[in-house]
């Protein structure tokens, strides 16, 4: 069998020293803008509420009141819909880079794998041929099984997504409509 010389082993280490330093760095870089968003959102939240509660005091009559309530939910749900679609295209930025280096990584071991058993079948001895040919078809069906569940998984990704776009956009559009309701009575 083949055997790794020592330079060989140095660069993988060093490979995977820089991928994971990659993926810290790309996770801090993410908490960092989810960090920001969430100081956004809260100074925003306070502002508002300030600026809600003088409107509230100034108003007089009590349809008027109704109306700003109204008015007042329809923005903070508008905000909510907002900071969710940030935040999740944060983090689907993040988990973009972790899928691309799982990828790559997956993509390394699979044609080292290949490799190990490619040395395997010319270093065989005679008669071993069964042997090889249940190991390679054990590694074609890892191979066929990780790249199906990847599929599956970005597949039902992809459905949560439209589906919880699809819910955003309905609560959106029934807070809109009695909010516009009650403005014109």
């Amino acid at each position: 069998m083949n055997q790794l010389s020592p330079e060989q082993v140095l660069a993988a280490q060093k490979a995977m020293i820089d991928a994971t330093a990659g993926l810290t760095a790309k996770a801090v870089e993410g908490f960092e803008k989810l960090l920001a968003l969430q100081i956004e959102t809260t100074k925003a939240a306070l502002s508002d509420t300030r600026e809600g509660a003088r409107k509230a005091l100034s108003v007089k009559d009590p349809q008027d009141f109704f109306a700003l309530q109204i008015e007042l939910f329809k923005q903070a749900t508008e905000k909510a819909l907002s900071y969710r679609l940030q935040f999740f295209e944060i983090a689907s930025a993040t988990r973009v880079e972790f899928d691309k280096a799982a990828e790559a990584h997956y993509e390394a071991n699979k044609r080292g794998v290949q490799r190990l058993l490619d040395g395997a079948v010319s270093t065989a001895p005679a008669g071993s041929s069964a042997a090889v040919t249940a190991w390679q078809a054990a590694i074609d069906a890892t191979h066929t099984l990780y790249e199906t569940m990847q599929s599956t998984a970005k597949q039902a990704a992809h459905v949560a997504q439209s589906s919880f776009n699809t819910a955003a956009e309905a609560a959106s559009r029934s807070v809109k409509q009695p909010a516009a309701r009650a403005v014109r009575q």
